[in-house]
């Protein structure tokens, strides 16, 4: 006997899913957007400005403050590696790596919800680093860098909001350990004393 076998149809786009998504999520984008937007739009045009007015390799100060030269000014630089110059000619590397960042970040972002607004602050500062040098290597094929200090490797705004993200989510990851480990010995602490009486 022939027992029928429901048919497999492939499973179709379904528009309403991704409108229902964004009805629910579109605050937490929001955040995301502007923060990221606040921090590449500082990003992209800091380094037109440099890009427009300063000679590569070479160092600029306003006169003011040339008494800064020997430890902080504007040097123009490029880098077609990873930030503060490691890994050099990876570009292509680079690019794919930082696609995949960013897509990570828009896919688990509206997810951290229950975290805080500290890493949602993190991931929308590793979002935007991520998508500034990004930029600039689609356009340029590889990132302008110009903020050098003493013997420390050129950088830029999205480095720094890279750097500055990693430096705050070990801080973060750290005071929620913290806040958890105190949390479970106040619930333990009730129970000793309920059986030592």
């Amino acid at each position: 006997m022939d027992v029928s076998q429901p048919s497999l149809q492939p499973k179709r786009f379904n528009l309403n899913l991704v409108v229902d998504f964004l009805k629910k999520t579109w605050r937490d984008y929001l955040f995301l957007f502007l923060i990221g937007a606040t921090i590449i739009g500082l990003d992209q045009w800091t380094k037109a400005l440099v890009r427009a007015h300063v000679q590569v390799g070479a160092d600029w100060l306003p006169a003011g403050l040339a008494w800064l030269m020997p430890f902080a000014r504007v040097r123009y630089w490029y880098n077609s590696g990873a930030a503060f110059g490691i890994f050099q000619n990876g570009n292509l590397v680079f690019t794919i790596l930082a696609i995949i960042v960013i897509l990570l970040i828009l896919y688990y972002f509206p997810r951290t919800i229950q975290e805080g607004w500290g890493l949602r602050l993190v991931m929308a500062m590793q979002f935007a680093g991520a998508s500034g040098n990004l930029i600039d290597r689609l356009r340029f094929g590889h990132v302008t860098d110009f903020i050098s200090v003493g013997n420390f490797a050129i950088f830029n705004v999205s480095d720094a909001s890279i750097s500055v993200g990693v430096a705050a989510l070990i801080l973060w990851v750290w005071l929620k350990e913290r806040a958890d480990k105190k949390q479970k010995a106040a619930i333990a602490s009730p129970d000793n004393e309920a059986k030592v009486e």
